[in-house]
């Protein structure tokens, strides 16, 4: 036979197609979804300062705001719908109490945002998934940034409940073109789904005008049963109610698998990495606007207007959420290059290098600079464990790994306005600081402890990938 190769795997065929128009509006549609979580995470520094003032809240009841939409973040109940909806309805909360529960629902809704990070991953070729899983990650920084803006344009002349509604039209894009996503061929494959995971991948090559490599589609492991003569000819589009039934089936089951011996130390790990990457990131971000009025509040030295303050406010947020764009660009130029622990690693570092001077008061224009800086490489090392994470577990187990070790994180962000927060607005900025310095560096011998490095390697679907070949994991 002329044909050598009688099988391929799905990252070889990833490989062979390349980097398409397929992935370039896969990229698209999932990046939305992330920008849409980037900007309801983000509205949280304008809108609790602007409710407190309105509404006469205590600052716990300010912080109060914050914290349930990360709680509400860690249901894995999540979806654009319920985003879109609960995001409008809170526009035209009453009272207190209903702000708070719906904006709770809000952040359920934002609860399946890892699922857009795994999802567009999965179709990405191995060889440079680093930087193009960065590339992904521009839309969070995107998001940021708009909604920093869309903050400074509406707030002045409308009101917080403008902005509100506003934000979620992001989630109702989502909603209608997720008919149009395809379901992850790898995803198929650990299903026994080969034919339907080939012809998604087929239809992805014609899209992209090119072709399949020689021989058959194969997986490196995929369940007993055969899923692949129960379906039509024509492969379902993200079929929302399947997912949801096999999640219910498998979900535990994936979930005790984190506490097999082959992954407990690395889950507990990672676990540790996400609430410390968290708690520092939204504390940066958080910081942004609650320093601005707290050091003219705590120090006599520092005067400023009342119009002033509430102008600085969204310059800093507006400017410190720019400086997330170089931070992505370091984080492309040395994930695939050094290795995701070690970037992770000299990011943090630079991290508690700018947050350092914040112990004490500083200057508008250096405070600005410094959480610039800060936020710079905290977004990088955000990024690249957002990318580490995945690329750890199996297709088998790898949502379920990520998503509760996002969830985790999210247990950051809720803490992270009742401590740093609250530290800062009781005037305790030296408290605060220290506090995140030292889960900074918590977070960096975490990282040392972790003992697999992911770089250039290939997924794989199942638990004997992880365990019969050395191609994902390698001791570090």
């Amino acid at each position: 036979m002329d044909d050598h190769r009688l099988v391929y795997t799905l990252d070889e065929a990833l490989t062979f197609m390349g980097f398409g128009k397929f992935q370039g509006l896969a990229l698209a549609y999932s990046g939305l979804g992330w920008f849409s979580e980037a900007m309801e995470v983000m509205i949280l520094s304008f809108v609790g300062p602007a409710v407190k003032s309105e509404w006469g809240l205590s600052s716990s009841e300010e912080s109060l705001i914050t914290t349930v939409v990360f709680a509400g973040m860690m249901s894995i109940l999540g979806g654009a719908l319920v985003t879109f909806v609960a995001g409008l309805l809170s526009a035209f909360s009453p009272n207190y109490i209903s702000l708070l529960i719906l904006r709770g629902l809000a952040g359920a809704g934002l609860g399946s945002g890892h699922v857009f990070f795994s999802w567009f991953m999965e179709f990405v070729p191995p060889s440079n998934r680093g930087k193009w899983m960065v590339v992904f990650s521009t839309f969070w920084t995107f998001g940021s940034v708009s909604e920093a803006a869309l903050a400074w344009i509406v707030m002045p002349i409308l009101t917080w409940r403008w902005l509100l509604a506003l934000s979620a039209i992001p989630a109702f894009v989502l909603l209608i073109f997720i008919v149009f996503m395809p379901e992850s061929p790898r995803y198929l494959c650990t299903k026994g789904r080969i034919t339907d995971a080939h012809n998604i991948l087929d239809k992805i090559a014609q899209f992209n005008q090119t072709s399949l490599p020689s021989g058959n589609l194969t997986s490196d492991g995929t369940n007993d049963l055969d899923e692949e003569f129960s379906t039509s000819e024509e492969t379902p589009l993200l079929s929302s109610a399947r997912k949801r039934t096999t999640v219910r089936k498998s979900g535990f089951s994936s979930f005790l698998m984190l506490f097999s011996p082959r992954f407990f130390k690395t889950t507990i790990l990672l676990w540790v990495l996400y609430f410390g990457n968290s708690f520092v990131y939204y504390g940066i971000v958080l910081l942004a606007s609650e320093l601005s009025g707290s050091q003219s509040k705590c120090s006599s030295s520092i005067l400023l207007s009342e119009n002033v303050q509430d102008a600085s406010v969204y310059i800093n947020v507006f400017i410190t959420s720019f400086a997330e764009l170089p931070g992505l660009l370091t984080a492309a130029l040395l994930v695939d290059r050094v290795g995701r622990k070690l970037s992770m690693t000299i990011m943090f570092i630079f991290v508690c290098i700018f947050l350092l001077p914040l112990v004490t008061l500083q200057s508008n224009i250096l405070l600005t600079a410094l959480l610039s800086g800060a936020r710079m490489f905290s977004m990088g090392t955000f990024i690249i464990a957002n990318i580490f994470a995945p690329e750890i577990y199996p297709t088998s187990m790898r949502s379920t790994g990520a998503g509760v070790a996002y969830a985790v994180g999210r247990i950051g962000g809720m803490v992270c306005p009742l401590v740093a927060v609250g530290l800062v607005t009781s005037c305790h900025q030296t408290a605060a600081i220290i506090l995140l310095e030292a889960l900074i560096v918590l977070s960096v011998v975490v990282i040392l402890l972790i003992p697999f490095e992911t770089k250039g390697k290939e997924l794989v679907d199942t638990m004997d990938g992880v365990s019969n070949s050395k191609q994902v994991l390698v001791v570090a």
